[in-house]
């Protein structure tokens, strides 16, 4: 199969895959972060498979579908927030940096995201965060933050088990 044919269906495989596991997570009433997580696996699937820019479409494509076939939107601001391109940019920094700089530009990402997640909860769902607004900024950034390194650690170890059993780039 011709180079350019290949990435071409493997990109619109991978995209209807991303957008399948969306829809899921937008009907599906539990499980919607994890379910939104799990999408951002062939994003990555894509930038391992073939190449970054491939990854980047992948993300791009399965975002403006997301607009105009997800019935909840919720889901689809958390995968554009943070989700979709996590893995591009996890890919990057893991590729090129030392681990003690991985990690800082990481957490530094995922931070980035996290306010701007919170300021949109802010500004409008005044009544969700006024719930939370009661718990002190810092404990809440403490807790996410655990959080984010745990998910971390466990989307490495899935993306070593995608690149060991699955993936065909280096056959």
């Amino acid at each position: 199969m011709n180079k350019k044919t290949r990435s071409i269906a493997l990109s619109g495989l991978f995209s209807a895959l991303c957008i399948s596991s969306l829809f899921v997570s937008s009907v599906w009433p539990t499980g919607q972060l994890g379910t939104v997580a799990f999408s951002s696996l062939f994003v990555a699937a894509a930038v391992i498979e073939l190449g970054v820019f491939h990854g980047t479409s992948v993300f791009a494509i399965s975002s403006a579908l997301g607009m105009l076939m997800l019935p909840n939107k919720s889901v689809l601001i958390i995968f554009i927030a943070f989700f979709g391109y996590y893995p591009i940019l996890k890919i990057i920094i893991e590729k090129k940096l030392p681990v003690p700089v991985q990690w800082v530009l990481k957490v530094a990402v995922f931070d980035c995201s996290f306010s701007v997640i919170w300021f949109l909860l802010r500004r409008f769902l005044p009544s969700f965060a006024d719930n939370y607004l009661r718990i002190n900024i810092f404990v809440i950034y403490l807790c996410v933050n655990a959080v984010f390194v745990l998910f971390d650690y466990g989307y490495s170890k899935l993306l070593t088990l995608y690149k060991s059993r699955i993936s065909t780039s280096g056959r």
